[in-house]
């Protein structure tokens, strides 16, 4: 509880995760009010396509919680940390539970944010949350940012340093996996697995189609996508956890 005390602490003595949670919610929010008040085509009117936007701001959470650790490193606190708690992986996964806990509370905002704002946007349409997967839509933001932040953690405990780990994480979020499915013959089949289009099947639900759009292309059911986006974190956490304690600080 202590460290849990002393990471809350050192997350908000500075600004940084304020203004991220209000890009977040901004980038998020606004992509919902874009969607819905400027497309007339009532096929459009539908939860996942308004919530596809959470990407945009899971971009920004991880950046945040990249920096959580490789601002450490920068300013040379890490080793203050280790000093205090000599048993690094529990300083790491106490920070790993706050900054998850933060990103889980603010893709929760981000989703029903975007869900009353299309509903303010397009109040014709058809918002009700008909059914389990509905919510998911709207609720399941939140456990995605959640298990992207950890991930961010673990990215950025293994590479260090602020630019590397924020450029390899966007990079890869916003260009890499689009670019696998280009690889002749077996590039679709390999975007099906990677783990940013597994967490669209988890929010999206059952990976909507309209006129060739197709939110994800994962055949995994919302449990199992979810559950395999958290053994990727857990996979990345863990390697950023054991080179920290096999490297000095």
């Amino acid at each position: 509880m202590t460290m849990l005390a002393v990471e809350r602490i050192k997350l908000f003595s500075t600004r940084s995760p304020w203004w991220c949670a209000l890009i977040t919610l901004v980038v998020t929010i606004g992509y919902a009010a874009l969607v819905a008040g400027t497309t007339e085509d009532p096929a459009f009117m539908r939860i996942e396509f308004v919530e596809i936007g959470y990407r945009f701001g899971l971009a920004v959470v991880m950046v945040l919680a990249a920096l959580t650790v490789t601002t450490e490193y920068r300013f040379n606190t890490i080793k203050t940390t280790f000093q205090a708690q000599p048993h690094r992986g529990r300083a790491l996964l106490a920070k790993a539970g706050v900054v998850s806990l933060l990103a889980l509370v603010v893709g929760e905002i981000a989703g029903f944010g975007s869900w009353g704002m299309a509903a303010l946007m397009s109040p014709d349409a058809d918002w009700t949350l008909h059914s389990a997967a509905d919510w998911v839509n709207v609720v399941g933001i939140g456990p995605v940012y959640a298990f992207g932040a950890a991930l961010a953690i673990g990215v950025g405990l293994f590479i260090r340093h602020s630019a590397g780990a924020i450029a390899l994480l966007l990079i890869y979020s916003l260009a890499v996996e689009d670019l696998v499915r280009m690889i002749p013959n077996i590039g679709e089949d390999i975007f099906r697995w990677m783990p940013f289009n597994v967490a669209d099947k988890f929010v999206s639900g059952g990976g909507a189609h309209l006129g060739g759009l197709r939110l994800s292309t994962s055949e995994l059911s919302q449990p199992w996508a979810l559950a395999y986006f958290a053994t990727i974190t857990v996979i990345v956490l863990a390697i950023g956890i054991v080179t920290t304690k096999r490297r000095d600080a």
